[in-house]
């Protein structure tokens, strides 16, 4: 069994209790939103700052995998292979 690593940016690492990297153990390819669900499991808030209450991700988060992001691919039914990176953006909004 492999893993796939999900970064996350500073501004997120508090929601995660202070980690840059949440890893989850993986035997198969697995889609972004069970990802998702895996590695937020532990960490609700950090699950609810990414997604809005219908799952969807919400509109200030960008999440790439291996430098694609998933907008562009099929959303949170990407899919993701162990040892692929997932890397979680948020943009900062304010002036």
């Amino acid at each position: 069994m492999t893993e796939i690593s999900v970064l996350l940016p500073s501004v997120l690492q508090p929601l995660a209790g202070g980690q840059s990297v949440l890893t989850a153990p993986v035997d198969r390819a697995v889609t972004v939103a069970s990802l998702l669900d895996v590695v937020t499991g532990d960490y609700p808030v950090l699950g609810r700052r990414l997604r809005d209450e219908t799952g969807a991700l919400r509109r200030y988060v960008n999440i790439y995998v291996n430098g694609d992001e998933v907008r562009r691919l099929q959303g949170l039914d990407t899919k993701v292979a162990a040892g692929q990176e997932v890397l979680v953006i948020q943009s900062v909004a304010g002036g």
